[in-house]
């Protein structure tokens, strides 16, 4: 077995999901719930197929995004897999909805970070391991950062 790391191509200002799921059927049903919970966010998906033919299926409404979710698809190249990536909407607003979709077996990470799969390769395939979202904690917050905390979330509309 083989361990490796992919660096998802991430554009700026852009959220991605990634997950595992179990069925072909998850591309229409994660397009779905895509134009029924943020009907004005662009999105492109990808779901790597495990069986049968195993292509990379796709689906979105904005062909660039969609363009990057299958090339993101084509460095993880493990069975099962999706990416979501969506602009002018966030993981929070959909998290829920994707994780309730019956085809979905888990998600990884829902981020705007840089984002890093790692991988164990075989001579069957590859499967993901985990995921290294972000950067490393720098250190612990204060007094002056729980107030910055507490406003951002009142702005952006999260918190009351």
């Amino acid at each position: 077995m083989e361990v490796t790391t992919v660096v998802l191509d991430v554009p700026e200002h852009t959220n991605l999901i990634l997950g595992q799921s179990h069925f072909i059927k998850t591309v229409e049903d994660l397009y779905e719930i895509m134009v029924g919970t943020c009907p004005q966010a662009k999105f492109g998906l990808a779901f790597c197929e495990a069986s049968g033919p195993c292509l990379i299926r796709f689906a979105g409404n904005d062909p660039s995004l969609q363009d990057i979710a299958v090339s993101n698809a084509k460095k993880i190249a493990a069975g099962h897999s999706f990416i979501l990536l969506m602009q002018d909407a966030f993981p929070i607003s959909v998290l829920n909805a994707i994780q309730q979709s019956p085809e979905v077996c888990t998600i990884y990470c829902a981020t705007a970070n840089p984002v890093e799969v790692i991988l164990a390769k075989t001579d069957q395939g590859a499967g993901v391991l985990g995921v290294i979202d972000g950067f490393a904690p720098k250190g612990v917050e204060g007094e002056e950062d729980i107030l910055e905390r507490q406003d951002f979330l009142r702005q952006i509309g999260y918190k009351f």
